[in-house]
């Protein structure tokens, strides 16, 4: 192999390792929360660069959080087998530069929100990657098993940031699907820490499948998962919305409630609980309700 192909080999690594600190999957997810907000938001489609600004200054937003929790993290992650590949513990990444790269992807962001959105989405912003950082990692996660409950509203933060890039405010509409967003995360978290209870555990993390029994969280996730939906619902008179999302909000919602039930059934009966798919269908539930929350506004009747 050349010292050209070496060298090219090497630095394609290091940007893999970058980007794999800022959990890109994760972002995928929020996003997906964005830009169908900035459609209701604005009953139409909104400005090509109003959304691109948005979403690369959201996708800054997340990278960075995940990027300082990444840091804040590495003893735990070094305990777990689901992020032993992680850049930090790996060694691919010094905490010193995860540091530095998560404090220019947090400036990035605010100044981009600010300069071509509005300075609400950019207070948000930085809002959300306190929160995340402070709230979550530094005080709720190692040391509550609410930690996914209230942690989980740095989640909700794309919502607020999306409406507000469009508006400059915040409206009943936008608080509707923070709540929706909010109540969504523990249903949608608690299946995968069932999968890696052990993982948790081995890493002294509180989760809740680490300190309850499966049943217990079984239904906590039954109950979330119908608040959940309910919330969703309050969308259609206040917004309104047509009948496109109703019957996306109801029979995906139906779907998310009944995998939620089965979880539950099957933690009774001491058979394989199968988390997971859970956890998938709650990421296809909330996936489609916010396609259809971006696609009922175009819609003619």
């Amino acid at each position: 192999m050349t010292t050209h192909a070496v060298s090219s080999a090497t630095t394609g690594s290091v940007v893999r390792s970058y980007v794999a600190l800022t959990k890109p999957r994760v972002i995928e997810l929020l996003l997906v929360t964005t830009v169908p907000v900035m459609v209701l938001a604005e009953r139409g489609l909104p400005n090509l660069w109003l959304v691109v600004a948005t979403v690369v200054g959201g996708a800054l937003s997340a990278g960075s959080a995940n990027a300082f929790n990444m840091v804040i993290d590495q003893d735990i992650d070094t305990l777990m087998g689901r992020t032993q590949a992680r850049p930090l513990v790996t060694g691919a990444i010094t905490p010193r530069a995860a540091l530095v790269f998560a404090s220019i992807l947090a400036a990035g962001s605010v100044a981009l929100l600010w300069v071509f959105t509005t300075p609400l989405a950019a207070v948000l912003s930085f809002a959300a990657i306190g929160f995340y950082v402070v709230i979550y990692t530094l005080w709720l996660k190692r040391r509550s098993e609410q930690n996914i409950i209230w942690g989980g509203i740095a989640g909700c933060f794309p919502v607020l940031i999306g409406w507000a890039a469009v508006t400059g405010d915040l409206s009943v509409e936008a608080w509707i699907l923070f709540l929706v967003v909010f109540l969504w995360t523990p249903p949608h978290y608690w299946p995968l820490s069932m999968k890696y209870r052990d993982d948790y555990d081995n890493a002294d993390v509180p989760m809740l499948a680490v300190v309850r029994t499966a049943p217990v969280v079984g239904v906590q996730v039954i109950l979330y998962a119908w608040a959940t939906v309910a919330a969703s619902l309050l969308l259609v008179p206040l917004a309104p919305m047509g009948v496109l999302y109703t019957t996306v909000a109801l029979v995906t919602g139906g779907w998310f409630i009944f995998e939620s039930h089965r979880l539950y059934a099957r933690s009774l009966a001491g058979d394989d609980m199968k988390p997971m798919k859970v956890f998938g269908a709650s990421i296809s539930y909330l996936s489609l309700l916010f396609v259809s929350v971006g696609v009922d506004p175009l819609l003619p009747w």
